[in-house]
């Protein structure tokens, strides 16, 4: 199956991000892709947390949520739709929301990111749950590929990433990370989680990011990643706005799970 991750720079201006990244999606379709995946807040980077409440839409009803829709089912693709602000029961907060659409445009999975990133170094500080309420469930859709096979694929965003745990629950033989990781974290850790995701749990790992300086100043990691299960990285994009795409062999993966049967040796 051949997937393509989507990196950007998002900016302060919903309009202009949602049209590069349909643009990207076009471009990833173009490329022979089943599946594209976009990053975390694709559609908006604001000056501050509060931004996203203006652009929070209720499920299934919104012009982001539309787009996407209407994308997936003119390109006849699968849109793993990075995440977008999606309304909870209070006027102040919102869920950080990534929506699967199939290659009809229907909506098929939503997975609301359940860890809330905080982080403070006495230069940088981020606290979501300011403005973020937290996710319940681990969430897991199957796409059945053109080449017969029915892939198990798990929904994570960004921060989630820092919690083996959920990786385990998931059990999916392909893992999505759309992420928007600080410059700081992100030069630290970003390459090496992404990867240990992959070997852990035997898996492909997409993980599409937010890469480059934004419009509101902030510094983001980049290196949008394709990870195979045996942890190796089968396509890189480190800053800039862009696609990658990589095959992702089932049989292979197969292979890997087989000839080291780590999951079936697991004790807790």
């Amino acid at each position: 199956m051949k997937v393509g991750a989507v990196q950007m720079v998002s900016s302060t201006d919903p309009a202009s991000n949602l049209k590069q990244a349909l643009a990207l999606i076009a471009q990833a379709a173009d490329q022979g892709c089943e599946l594209v995946a976009l990053p975390e807040y694709f559609c908006l980077l604001g000056r501050q947390d509060t931004d996203k409440l203006a652009i929070a839409e209720f499920l299934g009803d919104g012009p982001l949520q539309e787009a996407l829709a209407r994308s997936a089912q003119q390109h006849r693709i699968w849109i793993a739709g990075g995440t977008l602000p999606i309304r909870t029961g209070a006027s102040d907060r919102v869920f950080n929301t990534s929506l699967v659409f199939d290659a009809n445009g229907q909506q098929v999975a939503r997975y609301d990111k359940m860890h809330l990133f905080a982080f403070d170094n006495g230069k940088e500080h981020y606290d979501e749950a300011k403005v973020l309420e937290a996710g319940y469930a681990p969430t897991t859709f199957n796409l059945n590929s053109v080449d017969g096979f029915c892939w198990r694929v798990g929904l994570s965003i960004c921060y989630d990433l820092r919690f083996p745990e959920l990786y385990r629950l998931l059990a999916a033989d392909l893992l999505l990370i759309p992420s928007a990781f600080t410059h700081t974290t992100g030069q630290a850790h970003w390459e090496a989680l992404v990867r240990a995701r992959a070997i852990e749990n035997q898996a492909f790992v997409v993980a599409p990011a937010q890469g480059g300086l934004h419009e509101n100043g902030r510094r983001t990691w980049g290196s949008t990643m394709i990870v195979d299960s045996w942890g190796r990285v089968l396509d890189h994009r480190q800053e800039g706005a862009g696609l990658i795409c990589a095959v992702l062999e089932w049989s292979a993966m197969q292979e890997h799970r087989q000839q080291l049967p780590a999951l079936t040796h697991r004790r807790l």
